[in-house]
């Protein structure tokens, strides 16, 4: 279930998630006429004799107009001439969808290598950290990847960044660069996530005020932190699983399977699955982890329908559960999210509310919104050509499947909560957790008021409390808001 072009998926003010949010990338089966791929299907359609801006503005369009969901609102008087990227085409050709609020920059074309080797085993870039600003526009890191530059510098969840610069010589406050409205000054040392690529900081934790100078290097992000991914709490004698799942791709299977397996061997029933940052990625990630979640549930019984345009519904499908080894029959269920929080997060959320009702939560803030998902197309005369185009709808058991404006008025029982980066994530006293632990124990809670929007920031600069941007986002960054 991809995100949006802008991040991945995130959702400004409640908002951007890109969700996109997650690539619904298809799922196990490929279309037919293509390939198999990442998650999806690769199109044979759309084949051009060149790799000029033009043939790829055709290829694009042949594509479009043949798998887009929406055909309709496919424009239809767009001048190829007009535009001078393949990215400023696809959008044009996207925007009456997206004023109808059906694809929030959710089609777009992308590396293929570097999207499949993200989806593979999280292969980026960058320094490894998530960034946010906050309601007084103040930055900070609101999560850290272990094997980061960041993380070994001392960097983690909490660490506010009072400075930033290329340099030391060029080193501004963050406060001075928000007062001047310097979109460029705050672009500039973190949108180039090229490795090698040299950030300083001036950063202010438990450990004091200091400048740090880091380099931008590969990495694979983990789907689990091997420090708060899966664990076993103690709720007031209550054993509740705890998972944070950071991003559906194939490496989390696994994960996920080790991690049921444990809450399976202890009786654990109760769990609380933190999705606050997870803005999407494969479709058949999410299928398996529902089916993690679906030890009470009979092979008969549907978990998504998944349907295309009149003129592709041969293709439409049915999943219905399927039997894992170390799944679970929950009891209670917390959802923790935000904006961020979209697709692929969004598809296993909507699937067990016709299953568990009330005993299925969300926990903290409205979803993005994006019950679509994308096909990943290749195309043959440029081969690092991958254009995601929207090209199928989710919906669940109930034939719910209309939340653009996120889940909040979809799920039966929700709770308010903040996103408490003074406490690491897995920290029961962590706000977020802390109100699900409630939700679990049966206590009383103040419902999600909803928001969502359907609007695309093209700064790192992002409203307050919200994730930062990237102008010119990499494969993992359209899945992960905020993600540098």
């Amino acid at each position: 279930m991809r995100t949006p072009r802008w991040v991945g998926a995130l959702a400004l003010a409640g908002m951007l998630a890109g969700c996109g949010g997650g690539d619904d990338r298809g799922s196990a089966a490929a279309p037919s006429g293509g390939s198999a791929a990442v998650g999806g299907g690769t199109g044979s359609s759309g084949s051009t004799g060149g790799c000029t801006l033009r043939a790829r503005q055709d290829w694009a369009f042949s594509i479009l107009n043949e798998w887009y969901r929406y055909p309709e609102l496919l424009a239809s008087n767009v001048n190829p001439g007009s535009y001078t990227t393949l990215d400023d085409y696809v959008d044009a050709l996207t925007a009456p969808a997206r004023a109808q609020n059906r694809d929030r920059y959710f089609t777009y074309v992308t590396s293929a290598s570097a999207d499949a080797a993200y989806y593979a085993s999280g292969k980026t870039a960058g320094i490894g950290v998530r960034l946010a600003l906050t309601a007084s526009n103040r930055l900070f890191v609101r999560e850290a990847f272990e094997d980061t530059p960041a993380f070994a510098a001392g960097i983690d969840r909490g660490t506010e960044i009072l400075a930033v610069g290329t340099s030391t010589a060029n080193l501004r406050d963050i406060s001075d660069i928000i007062a001047k409205n310097d979109y460029d000054a705050l672009n500039a040392p973190f949108d180039d996530t090229t490795p090698g690529s040299a950030r300083v900081l001036r950063v202010s934790d438990a450990a004091g005020t200091r400048v740090v100078t880091l380099t931008t290097a590969n990495y694979s992000l983990a789907p689990l932190s091997s420090r708060y991914g899966a664990k076993v709490l103690d709720s007031g004698g209550r054993k509740v699983g705890y998972i944070n799942l950071r991003t559906f791709i194939a490496s989390a299977d696994d994960q996920l399977r080790s991690a049921f397996a444990t809450f399976r061997s202890q009786g654990v029933t109760d769990l609380v699955i933190d999705l606050r940052y997870n803005g999407g990625g494969l479709l058949a990630t999410a299928e398996t982890f529902t089916d993690l979640l679906g030890g009470g549930r009979s092979t008969s019984d549907v978990q998504a329908y998944t349907s295309y345009r009149p003129s592709k519904s041969s293709q439409d499908r049915i999943r219905y559960f399927r039997q894992e080894a170390q799944a679970i029959a929950p009891t209670r269920v917390a959802f923790i999210g935000t904006g961020a929080t979209a697709s692929a997060s969004e598809y296993v959320i909507n699937a067990l509310i016709p299953y568990l009702h009330s005993s299925v939560a969300l926990i903290g803030s409205n979803t993005y919104g994006k019950p679509v998902g994308q096909i990943p197309f290749d195309n043959p005369s440029c081969t690092d050509d991958r254009l995601l185009a929207v090209s199928l709808a989710l919906q669940n058991s109930a034939r719910q499947g209309d939340y653009f404006n996120g889940l909040a008025t979809k799920v039966e029982a929700s709770c308010q909560a903040d996103d408490d980066v003074s406490h690491a994530l897995g920290d029961p006293a962590e706000l977020s957790l802390r109100t699900a632990l409630d939700y679990i124990a049966g206590r009383s809670c103040t419902p999600i008021g909803t928001s969502a929007s359907a609007s695309r920031s093209t700064q790192l600069f992002a409203p307050a409390n919200r994730p930062l941007i990237a102008p010119h986002p990499n494969a993992a960054q359209r899945d992960q808001p905020g993600l540098f």
